[in-house]
């Protein structure tokens, strides 16, 4: 039976992290997520591998958001910066919001919606002038205004987020 080889030096470690973002880039996540894995077996906690190993598995939920969602997230909470657990918690519900959108799931896509700006709102809590909450916000907002069956999906307004009022 084939066993997996471990990496063998932190100069590897840097290696193999740009090569997990190169495939990101090049729309590969199951590469980029296999290499972060490889990765955290060797130094568990790196931010980096975390981090990238996250957004790969987001990368993957327009086809698989039902088995992934839950290990991004768990994933995202072990960040070293309340900012970035926050923050990439945030990506995670915009990224199934907009995978259970194009599956025509349009209550549970505001749902996440929904999740995506409160936790983009508690990020720019923590650091108020953060640019990547403010945009990511910001396109979340463009997605509802885009497809009016959302808001119709949505029971009742979002609460307003110091800063910003409400979405509508």
């Amino acid at each position: 039976m084939y066993e997996l080889k471990r990496l063998s030096s932190r100069t590897n470690l840097v290696d193999a992290l740009e090569r997990a973002k190169h495939y990101r880039d090049l729309n590969q996540p199951e590469e980029a997520e296999s290499i972060c894995r490889d990765v955290l077996d060797v130094e568990p906690e790196h931010a980096g591998a975390l981090k990238t190993l996250g957004l790969a598995l987001t990368d993957q939920f327009p086809r698989a958001w039902r088995d992934l969602f839950d290990e991004a997230q768990r994933v995202f909470a072990r960040l070293p910066s309340a900012f970035e657990r926050v923050y990439y918690d945030g990506v995670a519900w915009e990224r199934l919001g907009k995978a259970q959108l194009d599956a025509r799931q349009t209550a549970n896509a505001a749902h996440a919606f929904e999740h995506a700006l409160a936790r983009y709102g508690e990020a720019l809590a923590i650091d108020p002038d953060a640019t990547d909450p403010v945009l990511r916000w910001n396109r979340c907002v463009r997605v509802l205004q885009k497809h009016p069956d959302l808001m119709t999906a949505v029971e009742a307004p979002h609460p307003s987020v110091p800063g910003f009022g409400h979405y509508e």
